[in-house]
């Protein structure tokens, strides 16, 4: 038998914010854009009211501008590959600002851009 458990998802819109803004992290060490924000969503995704589909986006963009930017390294060679890199810097800096905010006033954010690996 399988035993369900009756506990109360609790609100943390900080939490979810800093989820958001995690994001940001490569900014400083150079790494993490991903790890951080996947570490955060499964830590807290049956505690947090809302943190599965705020983590599950995250990490779908996450996801998304990671592939986007193996596809922009044979494309610098074309020049074309080097506006692409610019590009996805710059989405990748505004959209998780832009989405905490939005998170920090209850809205489910989206990313653009993103390929929908987690539903």
């Amino acid at each position: 038998m399988r035993q369900e458990s009756h506990y109360v998802l609790r609100e943390d819109r900080q939490l979810i914010v800093l989820t958001h803004l995690s994001q940001l992290i490569t900014l400083a060490i150079g790494f993490g854009s991903l790890l951080l924000p996947l570490i955060l969503w499964v830590v807290n995704k049956d505690r947090v009211h809302l943190m599965d589909a705020h983590g599950k986006r995250i990490v779908n963009f996450q996801l998304s501008i990671l592939i986007y930017s193996i596809i922009c390294v044979p494309l610098v060679f074309i020049g074309i590959g080097i506006l692409g890199f610019i590009a996805l810097g710059i989405i990748s800096v505004l959209f998780p600002i832009i989405n905490a905010i939005k998170a920090s006033n209850g809205e489910i954010p989206t990313y653009p851009l993103s390929i929908e690996f987690l539903k």
